[in-house]
């Protein structure tokens, strides 16, 4: 996506492009967040002999690339955020891409590419490119693919923009639906020196879809942003005459549209107990999707606020917490205990977060099954009912 980009910057700097796990032939090592991809890069650029460097990324991209202001500024002489955003989607839609590319492959999501990352002309005009996004997507690894997913997941800045000390450069296409102009905005008002570029007749890949503009912004921009030298002895901070900017490029991952989720109100720890709510909450949020979650805590009152923060901290923050077993033999052992104790409603959030756990639907099958012949015939019949439905609604392409 960056072979318009090279040529023009590689007259001034050594450029470096480097492919995600599992994308475009690299290896198929997952990585879960993009702290881990950040560390993988820098592991790279070290073995290069890279120090110092100015950053251009691209959706995903982008998020190692805010990652990289936030916690290794000392590495960081410029960035340029192109189709970024401080928070992508929510974790609730990512986390069901994951499901849907486990169940049914990378083909539907491959298929809808084009529509989301260009505008309608350019895909028409330009089938040998469009075709190009559709491979591209195909061909990655699913595990890493949904391992991105799962980074994007839990992505999310939006309280520490103000600590991006680096020059930035926000690149946005005008008709980006993905990661639009707001969310462009939201991260100029947020990194203290930070300037926006809307680009016209652009959608999500703006260094396809107008490669001249991009050069020409990128080039400016390393060409003149800089930031103040790190003195790994005296742990100072110190001018440099000019940047040594070595730009490196990273490209996308789809991503969902932009929403926000509001935070839980934290309840009092108990007297005498380790306060397990945190970790409990992260792990319920993780396991049963953010809406389900906010919507249980929104219904809460005086009567039933207590019974939330008890299942909070001891069903999530104790039990599911621990190193036993995993998230995929936990949700075995509940969906039979739910078929076993005729909980219908539970079984249908329960189906969904067994998905979101990495089960599939062949294996849900087979633990209902199972559970026929130890829990009963019609109990496992009203199962079935429950579960088809939600695994029907959950592992529906995306359109």
């Amino acid at each position: 996506m960056w072979d318009r980009q090279v040529p023009e910057l590689a007259e001034q700097w050594r450029v470096f492009r480097f492919d995600l796990p599992g994308h475009g032939g690299a290896p198929a090592y997952p990585a879960g967040s993009v702290g881990d991809l950040t560390v993988r890069l820098l592991a790279t650029l070290d073995a290069l002999g890279v120090q110092r460097f100015g950053y251009a990324g691209c959706a995903l991209g982008g998020a190692i690339g805010v990652e990289l202001a936030l916690r290794h500024p000392e590495r960081l002489a410029s960035l340029a955020l192109i189709a970024a955003s401080p928070r992508f989607g929510t974790a609730d839609e990512f986390r069901q891409r994951g499901v849907i590319v486990r169940t049914n492959g990378l083909d539907p999501i491959a298929r809808t590419a084009p529509e989301r990352w260009f505008t309608g002309g350019f895909a028409a005009a330009q089938p040998a490119i469009t075709e190009w996004a559709v491979q591209m997507v195909r061909t990655t690894d699913p595990g890493c693919y949904i391992a991105a997913c799962e980074a994007l997941a839990a992505f999310d800045v939006r309280a520490e923009l103000g600590r991006i000390g680096v020059p930035t450069l926000v690149l946005v296409g005008a008709d980006d639906r993905v990661t639009g102009p707001a969310e462009a905005r939201t991260l100029v008002a947020g990194i203290p020196d930070a300037r926006l570029a809307v680009v016209p007749g652009a959608s999500h890949l703006v260094p396809v879809e107008q490669p001249a503009a991009v050069t020409d912004l990128l080039a400016h921009h390393f060409a003149t942003a800089w930031h103040p030298g790190y003195d790994a002895a005296t742990g100072q901070m110190a001018a440099i005459a000019a940047p040594p900017v070595k730009p490196v490029l990273s490209g996308p991952v789809p991503t969902a549209p932009v929403a926000e989720i509001a935070p839980a109100v934290r309840p009092p720890v108990p007297s005498g107990r380790a306060d397990t709510y945190d970790t409990g909450i992260k792990i319920r949020r993780e396991v049963l999707g953010d809406a389900h979650v906010d919507r249980a805590l929104a219904s809460a009152d005086d009567f039933s606020g207590d019974f939330q923060e008890f299942i909070t901290r001891y069903a999530w923050g104790e039990i599911w917490d621990r190193p036993g077993l995993d998230r995929r033999s936990r949700s075995c052992v509940t969906l039979t205990a739910l078929v076993a104790g005729g909980h219908l409603d539970e079984l249908a959030f329960h189906t969904r977060a067994a998905l979101r756990n990495g089960l599939t639907p062949e294996e849900i099958k087979e633990v209902l099954l199972q559970a026929a012949v130890y829990c009963g015939v019609p109990a496992a019949n009203s199962a079935f009912k429950v579960a088809q439905r939600v695994i029907r609604e959950e592992t529906t392409p995306l359109e």
